[in-house]
């Protein structure tokens, strides 16, 4: 596959390619992003004995956003499942909201390495699985009261449709999902720019491969050109919209905002904050009967 374009970005290079074309393709893009995330897991690993003691402390990841829009959990969430959990920081923080159990996925072996370690510290009430989330194990079928994903994540997917069939079948009926994410808007200004400069990318038709990770993110203490090569594809708001309804989902509530949960552009001068939302929210429901 030829790529079509370069540009640079946080210092991590990006080729420009065109979408997955089929679904042997779509699984060749998911497992090279699995050897990143492997790869990636080294800097979460490095940091589990500062999860352990902030969620032994009741801490929790959970975004205000989230808390808005989801409520006291407590009150009517007993399972969760976290699709693309990575290490299980954000996934494990909503037993400390009142979540009875939870469940995590993730194509990372390492991450959910890393989350195994962390809840049998705590002895948390939580189950792992390694997998691609588009395999999610049946065994789960309508056992979630809530399927819970964003930070980050759907940028690594590059079938959405299965992904929305595999969020219907994991809730129960009445069962919600909820995705706090990048608002795709933001792939279209330079990161580390303290102007909004554009990228010149398209975002009605965007998929890409790299190497590395943007330093704001993450740091490995190695070159971008030593990492594993990697696949990210932008999906507009009506892509995932359309995506679940056409899984049956009933979309109640988006949300554009300026809030982030990790700095995405750390140089930005103040004066330009808020100009463009950062994150979106979405928060859908199986039915409770066919329509």
């Amino acid at each position: 596959m030829a790529d079509r374009e370069l540009r640079e970005d946080h210092g991590v290079t990006y080729s420009v390619l065109p979408h997955a074309r089929d679904a042997n393709e779509v699984r060749q893009f998911h497992q090279h992003n699995r050897e990143s995330w492997n790869e990636a897991a080294e800097g979460y690993a490095a940091k589990i004995d500062d999860t352990i003691a902030f969620l032994r402390a009741g801490g929790s990841n959970l975004h205000p956003l989230e808390r808005a829009n989801l409520g006291s959990l407590g009150e009517w969430c007993e399972s969760a499942i976290h699709l693309q959990c990575a290490s299980g920081r954000d996934t494990l923080s909503l037993l400390n909201e009142g979540v009875s159990r939870v469940v995590g996925v993730d194509i990372s072996d390492t991450q959910i390495e890393n989350a195994r370690r962390t809840s049998e510290a705590l002895g948390a009430n939580a189950s792992w699985y390694r997998c691609d989330v588009l395999d999610t194990p049946s065994e789960l079928d309508g056992s979630a009261d809530l399927v819970y994903t964003g930070r980050g994540a759907l940028c690594w997917l590059h079938d959405l449709t299965a992904w929305s069939r595999t969020v219907f079948r994991l809730l129960k009926p009445g069962g919600k999902l909820h995705v706090l994410d990048d608002h795709p808007v933001t792939l279209l200004f330079q990161g580390d720019s303290e102007e909004l400069v554009p990228t010149g990318l398209s975002y009605f038709e965007h998929t890409e491969s790299n190497r590395g990770w943007p330093s704001s993110f993450l740091e490995l203490g190695r070159p971008a050109a030593e990492h594993v090569l990697k696949y990210e594809r932008l999906w507009t708001l009506a892509d995932v919209q359309q995506a679940l309804a056409g899984a049956g989902l009933l979309v109640e509530r988006l949300g554009e905002h300026p809030e982030t949960y990790w700095d995405r552009m750390p140089n930005l001068q103040p004066s330009l904050r808020g100009r463009i939302p950062m994150t979106f929210t979405m928060l859908a429901r199986r039915p409770t009967a066919p329509s």
